[in-house]
């Protein structure tokens, strides 16, 4: 039998379209909708779940790269979303995410099997995925695509 997690995470509205997200013992951050729904004074939900996508396939990059002894040096990552009419309601139909690696891939052994496996380990992505396209590029420090 499978290890079971649970998490859960609060949410109460402040006001109009603006809530507080408590995570409870790391703190609390504001979401709103854009206007004309609301005021933008903060990251919507879709935004949210973006920045969830990409932060679990950079982790995950990370520790493929360092469970094979390699060192990543600065990674960073930005992801993008499309939005379309799916009958009749707003859906987010797929999402594009880019990792750049920083660090001299010499210093990265065993890089192409850190590649190959790092996207099974992102438990967002890869729960994402069932519903949404995401495609996922790595870059090294010279712009070369690696995946």
């Amino acid at each position: 039998m499978a290890e079971e997690k649970q998490f859960s995470v609060r949410v109460t509205l402040l006001e109009n379209y603006v809530f507080q997200i408590d995570f409870g013992e790391f703190g609390y951050l504001v979401s709103d909708e854009p206007p004309p729904l609301g005021d933008g004074e903060g990251p919507n939900p879709a935004r949210l779940l973006a920045a969830s996508v990409v932060n679990c396939l950079a982790a995950s990059l990370l520790f493929a790269i360092r469970k094979q002894k390699g060192d990543a040096g600065e990674l960073t990552a930005t992801i993008s979303g499309k939005l379309d009419r799916v009958d009749g309601r707003w859906r987010i139909v797929a999402m594009q995410a880019e990792l750049h690696l920083a660090g001299d891939t010499a210093n990265m052994p065993h890089l192409d099997k850190a590649l190959a496996q790092f996207e099974d380990f992102c438990v967002v992505t890869q729960s994402v995925k069932a519903g949404i396209d995401v495609t996922v590029s790595v870059y090294d420090r010279d712009g070369k695509r690696l995946h």
